[in-house]
């Protein structure tokens, strides 16, 4: 978390002074509240998904189940960032400048959700059903510490 003597080593302690750490974090970092009318909106998909295949309604079904905290950290799982800006959604940036989020169809059933932070890209397995899609979802969100390679 950000401290408002971090900042006042950047900025005068006059500027930063009104704020206490949070609403300081918030200004410079971003909102950590989610938006999912935004966050849907602003999401597009790959490999043959799209708004109403039946795995992404039940992957919306599911991002609604989950509580702000583990919203957060879907969003991070996904982006590398616990935090969305402050413009919304439509404003997330990837490696390489302004990148949305994006599932594509990708794997098999047996496999959990896969993430590329760079891209901004969730790689969601085409599962046979809600409870499946939710367990795995959750299994790599909360389960997922380190970075893999292949």
């Amino acid at each position: 978390m950000l401290t408002v003597s971090c900042a006042a080593q950047v900025v005068d302690v006059r500027l930063v002074s009104v704020f206490d750490a949070r609403e300081l974090e918030l200004v410079i970092a971003g909102t950590a509240e989610i938006d999912l009318a935004d966050w849907r909106n602003n999401t597009e998909y790959r490999g043959g998904y799209h708004d109403n295949h039946i795995v992404i309604r039940w992957f919306w079904a599911a991002v609604e189940r989950f509580n702000n905290e583990q919203r957060l950290r879907l969003l991070q799982f996904v982006t590398g960032t616990s935090s969305i800006p402050y413009e919304g959604f439509a404003s997330l940036r990837g490696s390489n400048g302004p990148r949305r989020f994006c599932v594509e169809k990708w794997g098999k059933i047996t496999s959990l959700p896969r993430a590329h932070t760079c891209f901004n890209r969730l790689d969601l397995p085409p599962y046979p059903s809600f409870s499946m899609l939710y367990e795995k979802l959750v299994t790599a969100v909360e389960e997922t510490s380190t970075f893999g390679l292949e």
